[in-house]
């Protein structure tokens, strides 16, 4: 039945580490074949996560052979299964967590552990927006944060794909939540997924305005996608045990460490890419229940069609006012 498919696709490939430009659409690339416990998907739409800008400049700790395709959460549907996959079959609706073969391709390969199913009620752009922010805020929020019923979570740069992310599953989940953004836009799209109130992070004295706002207690928990400019900061609205969940960063950043004995409070790096297989599928669990109980919805932002991925890259760094989660159209 293969023979009569398609052999060549379109992909993103990367040849040189380096600035957005380094990112070449090109329409000759074979399409990979799934081995045993994988599946090739079709893909209809693919998440743009910042860490992909990150790894593709060359400065980041992971760096793959090159050439490569980046590109991990996509959605679409299932066009062939290698030996021993199961729990798919061709024309499966899913979403992906990884990819073998990157996701900035028609046609991607994933191990089959690494895909879910795609609810009917969710669109394939959503389905793109899941993975990486979703997974990504469940396990700050959860695996690493131990957040509890009750607690005050602050997401600080909440209208991004992680940031809308978390403040869904925080107020779902029994949190009082808290979210700055950098525009009018943005802090109504935080408050339309859950946040209780929102900051904008450009008004001078929203620190102040968030003290106000918790009183002596403080946060609980604080969710971070910009630590180098936040840290600081963050130590001051802290509660007592109060932690800092740095899921985000672009630099070095100074700090007072006396401003975490004063509350014994803890900053706390988070990185999907060390979760156990237990915590990936506990991740998995919490998204699909939360997608069943109909509270948990992706905001898709700004879209892109695969010719247009070095903008992607550039504007998912420098524009100004996320409000979603940005993906390209297939």
């Amino acid at each position: 039945a293969m023979a009569a498919a398609r052999t060549v696709m379109r992909a993103v490939r990367v040849f040189e580490f380096g600035g957005p430009e380094v990112l070449k659409l090109q329409s000759d690339v074979l399409v990979p074949v799934p081995k045993e416990n994988q599946v090739l998907i079709k893909v209809h739409a693919c998440g743009v996560n910042p860490v992909e800008t990150y790894i593709r400049s060359g400065t980041y700790a992971r760096k793959p052979a090159l050439p490569y395709t980046p590109g991990s959460d996509v959605s679409g549907v299932i066009e062939d299964v290698g030996e021993h996959v199961t729990a798919f079959k061709k024309g499966d609706r899913v979403f992906t967590l990884e990819t073998v073969s990157g996701g900035y391709a028609e046609y991607a390969v994933a191990a089959a552990n690494r895909v879910f199913p795609l609810p009917d009620k969710l669109d394939f752009r959503q389905g793109a927006a899941l993975g990486v922010p979703y997974f990504t805020a469940y396990r700050a929020l959860f695996q690493k944060g131990c957040a509890k019923a009750g607690e005050t979570v602050l997401v600080h740069g909440a209208s991004g794909g992680v940031g809308l992310a978390a403040c869904q599953i925080a107020r779902a989940c029994g949190l009082k939540v808290l979210g700055t953004a950098g525009t009018e836009e943005g802090m109504n799209v935080i408050l339309r997924n859950g946040a209780h109130q929102a900051f904008n992070h450009r008004d001078p004295n929203y620190i102040e305005r968030i003290k106000e706002c918790t009183g002596p207690g403080g946060v609980d928990i604080i969710i971070e996608m910009l630590s180098n400019v936040n840290l600081d900061a963050d130590l001051q609205l802290l509660a007592r045990a109060g932690r800092v969940m740095v899921v985000g960063c672009r630099g070095r950043t100074e700090i007072n460490p006396r401003d975490t004995m004063s509350k014994e409070s803890s900053i706390i790096g988070v990185s999907l890419f060390l979760a156990t297989e237990e915590e990936k599928q506990e991740c998995a669990t919490a998204v699909l229940d939360g997608i069943e109980a109909g509270w948990l919805k992706p905001t898709v932002g700004l879209e892109y069609p695969l010719e247009k991925v070095s903008k992607a890259h550039e504007d998912i760094i420098c524009s100004s006012g996320a409000r979603g989660k940005m993906v390209l159209l297939l």
